[in-house]
């Protein structure tokens, strides 16, 4: 596979590419020299399937973990009856103004709670809380605890009553385990209780030979039975000392060192079969490690992870303030001097990345794979009218294409799911989904029709299936993704609707995601970035149509209808306008600045072939200020403006 170039050359011409003094310093390092006071300040470990939060307590190590397949519900889709019946009317409405009458209606349908026989989704779930305790310890000092983002392992050391402790914690894609080393500078120093809970309603603990083992299973919610089961253990392997054992605790007494190996398995194999066997799973993974030493699994795991993480370096300088912990650093960055806590930042990106999605897994959520809550904000599920999208704009560009791999195996679930949904409420062929989905890959409307009615989220999909072509060069890969390409574009060519005013083909109903406009809803017909999606979607299709030598005829009615979609506008504040009508307000801050979908992750707006528009997105931008996927199309436009306007530009 061709490694990603493009916009990768570019930053490396202009930040440069890091220095070899730089490298050996191991500046990629976040450190403090405090444990975790809570879950957002402990450090995230993961290898794309299993993932563990680590706190770093000297007195109570706690490990808060998760398996990516462990979520509510069951199999089963989410589409609500009878909408296909009321679709004219509500695009009769919306076309008459009426839209607070369309919302209305489309209620009736798609009601504010999930009624019987249907779900807004199902939360992503935490497996539970493994923690260490040691008894005795006092006068700790030489507190320090890290992250490194070299080599994707966390550590933890302190000086306590004349003994030198040191933690290890990693979680390896090459052994499917999490393994922590305990270490100390004498010997028989190795004390502690080993115990784990869960939050889980279904749950038992108990000790199995020299294993702590906890089992349970994903919570019911709204109509759906909990079904996935998961079966956790973890194996001590003492270096001297001894272990006894209790009805759900296991007492480590006097060991020189301890690696503990910790295996998750569930019954999920994907999302309509659960048939696995949980137990077997955990089983199988652990039988696999504990025949190696720490150091074996540890330079395997490195030597894994490096593959991605090393192809990308970037420099833009070092200060003393690296000799700080990161969390003043970042408090003082705003007033102080410290340009490579920027290489730091944007490397831990690609760290979470690289943790969180892996080929094989599933892809990253809301959370990548840390929660540890059973009711998570947003049930940590995928938003595809912008979070997913965005947790993905960096695999391609800094080189981790492979880590693209499963959202593009979402996508291929999802194009088999939605034509459920294209057929059952819009009547047509193709597939779609709305602007959320879970581990069942639902594809109906979520949280009501102001924030669910947005038929677009496989439109914007489907672009990362492109994106990953155009990195790539991969033929073969297009050539089987054009089925799903050719779906979504089959879809819209269904359902675009001729607007009365302008005569312009629009998608109804829909919004521009989450943003109320003066009709007192969100619900209306042809938003902008409606109307830059579906371009994409068939200028993606004519595309890969010219580049595999095929389906010529399609091609060419789609090629039609792109030429009829309602186009960008500009208006009265000299902004992009949001919606087809000119509704823009200058005190409008909301976090999502959708409409600017065309200038970022789209090319559709530039300096060269556009400038109105261009300045139009800048004048948006300046108003609206910097929100959510405001940033990066931000930067982007301030780019252009420099290249081309020099420093003058702001």
């Amino acid at each position: 596979m061709k490694k990603n170039l493009g916009l990768l050359a570019l930053v490396v011409v202009l930040f440069s590419c890091s220095s070899p003094s730089a490298k050996k310093k191991n500046l990629l390092k976040l450190w403090y020299n405090k444990p975790a006071g809570q879950w957002e300040e402990a450090l995230p470990i993961g290898n794309g399937r299993l993932g563990a939060m680590v706190y770093g307590a000297p007195e109570t190590e706690h490990l808060q973990l998760n398996e990516e397949t462990v979520w509510a519900g069951e199999p089963g889709n989410n589409l609500p009856k009878g909408f296909k019946e009321i679709l004219p009317e509500v695009r009769k409405l919306i076309f008459e103004g009426k839209y607070k009458e369309a919302e209305t209606l489309t209620m009736s349908r798609v009601p504010r709670h999930a009624p019987e026989g249907n779900n807004y989704g199902m939360p992503y779930q935490t497996v539970g809380d493994l923690y260490f305790e040691f008894p005795g310890l006092s006068q700790v000092s030489s507190y320090y605890r890290d992250l490194d983002l070299e080599n994707a392992v966390s550590s933890v050391s302190f000086d306590a009553d004349g003994v030198n402790y040191k933690r290890e914690f990693l979680s390896t894609a090459v052994d499917q385990v999490i393994a922590v080393r305990l270490t100390a500078s004498k010997k028989g120093k190795i004390t502690f209780n080993l115990s784990a809970t869960t939050p889980h309603t279904t749950k038992h603990v108990a000790i199995d030979g020299d294993q702590l083992v906890m089992s349970g299973k994903g919570e019911a919610v709204d109509n759906k039975e909990g079904k996935i089961e998961f079966n956790a253990r973890f194996y001590p392997i003492l270096e001297g000392g001894s272990i006894v054992k209790n009805d759900s605790v296991l007492q480590i007494e006097g060991a020189d060192a301890v690696t503990v190996l910790i295996s998750i398995g569930t019954n999920f194999k994907n999302y309509k079969d659960i048939s696995g066997d949980a137990e077997a799973v955990a089983k199988s993974y652990l039988a696999k490690a504990e025949i190696k030493s720490f150091e074996s699994i540890k330079a395997d795991h490195i030597a894994d992870y490096q593959q991605y993480f090393n192809r990308m370096e970037l420099n833009l300088g070092v200060t003393d303030s690296v000799k700080n912990p990161t969390d003043q650093r970042i408090a003082d960055f705003a007033t102080g001097n410290d340009p490579q806590l920027v290489p730091l930042y944007f490397q831990f990106g690609r760290y979470l990345l690289i943790s969180s999605s892996r080929p094989g897994t599933q892809p990253a959520n809301l959370q990548g794979i840390w929660n540890h809550q059973l009711n998570p904000s947003w049930d940590s599920k995928y938003t595809v009218n912008i979070n997913t999208e965005m947790n993905y704009w960096p695999a391609e560009v800094t080189n981790l294409s492979e880590m693209h791999d499963p959202l593009i195996s979402m996508v291929k679930d999802l194009s088999e799911t939605g034509q459920e949904s294209a057929r059952e409420m819009y009547g047509a062929r193709g597939w779609m989904m709305h602007h959320n989905t879970d581990i069942w890959r639902i594809t109906g409307p979520i949280d009501g029709a102001f924030y669910g009615m947005w038929p677009m989220g496989g439109a914007w999909l489907s672009q990362h299936l492109w994106q990953h072509y155009l990195f790539t060069g991969d033929t073969q890969f297009l050539n089987q993704v054009y089925p799903i390409l050719k779906g979504v574009a089959a879809y819209y060519v269904d359902v675009l609707q001729v607007e009365p005013k302008h005569h312009w083909l629009v998608v109804s109903p829909s919004m521009s995601p989450e943003n109320r406009h003066p009709g007192g809803t969100s619900m209306t017909a042809g938003t902008t970035m409606d109307n830059q999606l579906v371009f994409d979607v068939f200028s993606n299709l004519i595309n890969a149509s010219e580049v595999l030598d095929t389906d010529q005829a399609f091609a060419d009615s789609v090629q039609t209808m792109k030429s009829e979609l309602a186009p960008m506008q500009i208006g009265q504040h000299s902004q992009l306008q949001e919606w087809m009508e000119d509704w823009d307000r200058v005190d409008d801050k909301h976090r999502h600045v959708s409409h600017l979908y065309g200038l970022y992750p789209s090319n559709q707006i530039s300096p060269f072939e556009s400038p109105e528009l261009f300045q139009a997105a800048k004048n948006t931008l300046e108003y609206r200020g910097d929100k959510s996927t405001g940033w990066s199309m931000g930067w982007k436009v301030n780019f252009w403006a420099r290249l081309l306007n020099g420093d003058r530009a702001n």
